[in-house]
């Protein structure tokens, strides 16, 4: 990969990362919303790089303009025409010393080596520059659900009065937290609604209702899951709005109850916003 090609690489780099984060929501199927600017910074850094590389591409290619005819090309210390002794290098020798410049203008060290150019493999950062810019991967689903670790659900002594709204949104750590911890039982019997995304069960059968959560990034991705009873599996990845009671398995207010709804409605929504927290939708379904 010669230099013009490695400075087209930074420019479509970091014109792929500004057109996720500045202009489009793409930026939120890869990292948490905090992390926009950092992207933006990222983007801009990528771009000005870029840029210079081609501007000091463009300067090396500019003729030379070699001295005037009968000047001499070393100076006062140069070689003369009659013979003398001079203080040029020998020949054969590199005029540019250890590190020097070979006779075809590429960059070579002591050994020879041509650094003017990255590995072949540099190559295949192509690929995600261009994905930003022209196919953006798909934002995580069923697949990574399925198989990522689930959230744990942190340990919570007290709780507040349930609203008196019914159905009653909640998220699913909310209520997974409700149906396992609290000891007055206050979820037994209460119409609740819960969003996320279909992931199927497996061999089991049945489906779950599901949020993935990011820490920071996808990489550190984790999942929430409550067991759907009482309707058939929607395709996978299907956002819903679910609306049910506690589907008694365990015993209420401990480990052993098993965050299930028996489903009573479900109806289709557009993926939210804020898809990858466990938050309740901020744009209306």
């Amino acid at each position: 990969m010669k230099r013009p090609v490695q400075a087209l690489l930074l420019l479509l780099t970091g014109c792929g990362l500004l057109h996720a984060a500045l202009f489009t929501d793409l930026y939120l199927r890869y990292v948490k919303h905090g992390q926009r600017p950092l992207l933006v910074t990222a983007g801009a850094v990528l771009l000005a790089l870029g840029l210079t590389g081609v501007i000091r591409t463009r300067e090396r290619r500019l003729p030379y303009d070699g001295p005037a005819h009968g000047d001499s090309p070393a100076g006062d210390g140069g070689l003369a025409h009659d013979g003398h002794e001079h203080d040029g290098p020998a020949h054969g020798d590199s005029p540019a010393g250890d590190g020097g410049s070979a006779h075809d203008g590429h960059e070579h060290d002591a050994h020879g080596h041509d650094h003017s150019r990255a590995p072949r493999i540099a190559w295949l950062l192509l690929l995600p520059a261009l994905s930003l810019l022209f196919y953006a991967p798909p934002a995580l689903g069923a697949f990574t659900a399925a198989r990522s670790n689930s959230k744990v659900v942190a340990a919570q002594r007290s709780f507040p009065a349930l609203p008196a709204t019914s159905p009653l949104p909640m998220t699913l750590t909310g209520f997974t937290t409700r149906i396992q911890q609290d000891r007055s039982r206050a979820i037994k019997g209460r119409s609740v609604r819960l969003t996320g995304f279909v992931t199927p069960a497996g061999e089991r059968g049945g489906w779950y209702l599901t949020r993935i959560i990011f820490s920071c990034c996808a990489a550190d991705s984790q999942s929430v899951k409550v067991r759907m009873y009482g309707t058939e599996a929607p395709p996978a990845d299907t956002w819903l709005a679910v609306t049910g009671i506690w589907h008694p398995r365990g015993t209420l207010g401990t480990r052993t109850a098993e965050a299930a709804l028996d489903v009573r409605a479900v109806r289709p929504m557009s993926p939210p916003v804020n898809a990858y927290t466990d938050d309740l939708p901020v744009t209306p379904s």
